[in-house]
């Protein structure tokens, strides 16, 4: 797979700058940011973007634009063996989108569509890779390879890392329609199936086990005696 970075010392967003050069029809496009201002997650919420992280978004034209939640577990496997080569952690995947770390997140993943005469996909990656230290309102709950690791890491070979294992997953199983491989691989990360969890949704919050995932990527949970279909929402694990 061909594919052309940009590479910027500071951006809004790596997604903002991707949907920018979509408009020019471009695809195959990885858009790299040292530092992000208005970086943002699911929801829009903030996302702490300083120097030291790898800030970046992958644009594409995919062949079917169903199941984007697809291209979400394929970053985050991207992810998941990346730091595992580079860092030697074990990073585990937390289903929707976030890579974490004995419970801390050092990754999240925001895949967003555009839809029009042509169809485009952005799957932006966030990684506390060499920070030392982060804002009040996350220290409880994030983490960088750094701050675990007590060492820096070369950004550019992850990154270079992560983004081969991206394209391979996403040329040879996502654009050939075969969920069920990605699904697999997935699965061999992720470490929510088979715990407690709660999910904030729309229609509310459903605590149960997690018991699978479907084809399209949404979470089976077992609550009451049914077993009910999360697409989307948030989710707190009792480890």
């Amino acid at each position: 797979m061909n594919y052309k970075i940009y590479h910027f010392k500071s951006l809004t967003s790596t997604q903002d700058k991707a949907k920018e050069l979509s408009k020019k029809r471009l695809s195959n496009i990885i858009v790299v940011a040292d530092v992000q201002t208005k970086g943002h997650g699911r929801l829009k919420r903030k996302w702490h973007s300083g120097k030291g992280g790898l800030w970046m978004s992958i644009l594409l034209k995919p062949i079917k634009t169903e199941s984007l939640q697809l291209l979400t577990f394929a970053a985050s496997i991207a992810v998941v063996r990346s730091i595992r080569k580079n860092a030697g952690l074990k990073a585990n995947i937390k289903w929707p989108n976030d890579v974490h770390c004995n419970g801390k997140k050092l990754c999240g993943i925001l895949t967003e569509g555009i839809f029009g005469i042509d169809n485009y996909v952005i799957v932006g990656i966030g990684l506390n890779a060499n920070q030392k230290s982060f804002p009040n309102d996350i220290r409880s709950t994030a983490a960088s390879l750094r701050g675990i690791r007590h060492r820096l890491f070369d950004i550019g070979k992850i990154r270079n890392d992560i983004i081969i294992s991206f394209f391979d997953i996403y040329e040879n199983y996502y654009n050939k329609n075969k969920p069920n491989k990605i699904i697999k691989i997935w699965r061999g990360y992720c470490d929510t199936i088979g715990k407690d969890v709660t999910a904030a949704t729309r229609r509310g919050k459903i605590s149960g086990k997690a018991t699978g995932i479907s084809k399209d990527g949404s979470l089976m949970v077992k609550s009451k005696n049914k077993t009910i279909k999360i697409i989307e929402g948030d989710i707190s694990i009792r480890y």
